[in-house]
């Protein structure tokens, strides 16, 4: 029987230089999206897929994101005294019981696959997921609970995948397919951030990914790849078996929002906000009157 996928890691240590000065004192992961941080959505993400142990890979001047998920006495206190039980149970779900979440520094941004190998103790010989808060999928079932069900068929290693234009598969890891099959694809190579015009496809891994332990032993040899850092890329790319098996791409049902740009924040809030329903009718009023404004004016 397959080892079930109990553990997390989510590299957060980037310095978040695109949200300056907003990153100067308030780390990029708990930036609100509405009104919860973009960390949180990966938590809920996370415990959705049955993840029991979160592991953060920080930097210096993350002590924010860390006291988020601690519990605040005095707040819940305060809440309970004047009756603000629905506030409460918000406030609940955002803190994370004692042993439940690890911290490790990342000492050099040397990349994302230094970043996961930061963490090979406390994964030890199990498989494990990585998360990336800056990617935030809208979807009916969530992207990482989707991507465990597929992954108990298959075992191996698995990426989440989606269509991008040709024109923006360089700013991606890019998936070379040696059997599609619909939801899922096997994978025969895989290309960081490849020269224009030379993408194998046009299928670009997101930041969704279930790992064998190989590829933390694997990480532990590489030397640094593509723009001078430790790709997690060529380590997965390792694993990839002489018939194409070991690594499969999984197309998720789903909306990615590219988080980690200013304009995927401000496209991520409008959507997140129409499909609250104590939000949409002022926000689709405001759409409505804003696009009617710049027609006149047009």
């Amino acid at each position: 029987m397959r080892n079930k996928v109990t553990k997390a890691i989510f590299p957060v240590a980037g310095l978040g230089t695109r949200f300056l000065p907003a990153t100067k004192s308030v780390p990029k992961e708990i930036m609100t999206l509405v009104d919860r941080p973009l960390v949180q959505y990966a938590i809920d993400e996370a415990r959705a897929a049955g993840i029991k142990e979160f592991i953060f890979v920080t930097s210096r001047g993350k002590g924010a994101l860390e006291d988020y998920f601690d519990h605040s006495p005095q707040l819940e206190q305060e809440l309970r005294k004047k009756g603000k039980d629905d506030l409460l149970e918000t406030l609940k779900n955002t803190n994370m019981d004692s042993g439940e979440i690890a911290y490790i520094r990342q000492h050099k941004a040397l990349g994302l696959g230094h970043a996961v190998w930061c963490a090979r103790r406390l994964i030890g010989n199990e498989p494990f997921a990585v998360m990336l808060p800056d990617d935030v999928i809208a979807a009916e079932k969530p992207c990482l609970q989707q991507m465990v069900e597929a992954y108990a068929e298959t075992g191996g290693n698995m990426v989440a995948a989606m269509e991008v234009p040709a024109d923006k598969a360089q700013n991606y890891g890019v998936l070379d397919m040696a059997e599609d099959m619909g939801a899922m694809v096997s994978v025969k190579g895989m290309v960081e951030k490849p020269a224009a015009g030379t993408a194998p496809s046009n299928l670009a891994v997101i930041g969704r990914y279930i790992l064998s332990p190989n590829v933390l032993r694997n990480l532990s040899k590489i030397k640094s790849g593509a723009g001078g850092e430790i790709q997690l890329t060529d380590a997965i790319a390792q694993e990839i078996g002489s018939d194409g098996s070991g690594v499969y791409g999984y197309r998720f049902r789903g909306q990615r929002f590219d988080c980690g740009s200013k304009a995927g924040f401000l496209q991520a809030t409008v959507a997140f906000g129409l499909a609250r329903d104590d939000l949409r009718d002022d926000l689709e009023t405001y759409l409505q009157e804003l696009m009617t404004a710049r027609k006149a004016a047009e």
